[in-house]
């Protein structure tokens, strides 16, 4: 998701951005990772559908206990991913020696 923003802003017109955000969300979602932002709108709206529906009282995975136990391993998983693995690849791409930066900058 971090990577959608990220290829979103190099975009110059809005047709860019549009465009360049479909791949990596679609890959996110076909891969089947779980985003934390997301779950913390589906898990409890399961919750009250769980309360409305007789039949599907007997479902002990959706509760706060398991609302936590989702939730944990996943903001931890976002957080690796989006602001290390993300960010650790930008910067090997974008990285500039010193050597070569310092004579950019007395030029």
């Amino acid at each position: 998701m971090y990577l959608a923003v990220w290829m979103a802003m190099a975009g110059r017109s809005i047709i860019d951005k549009i465009f360049v955000i479909v791949f990596p969300v679609t890959t996110f979602v076909a891969c089947g990772y779980e985003h934390s932002i997301a779950n913390m709108y589906l898990i409890p709206m399961g919750m009250l559908i769980k309360e409305s529906y007789h039949d599907l009282s007997n479902t002990d995975v959706i509760s706060w206990y398991g609302f936590a136990k989702n939730l944990i391993p996943v903001i931890l998983g976002n957080l690796t991913g989006g602001s290390v693995i993300v960010a650790l690849i930008y910067y090997l791409i974008y990285r500039r020696n010193a050597t070569n930066a310092q004579m950019e900058d007395t030029n």
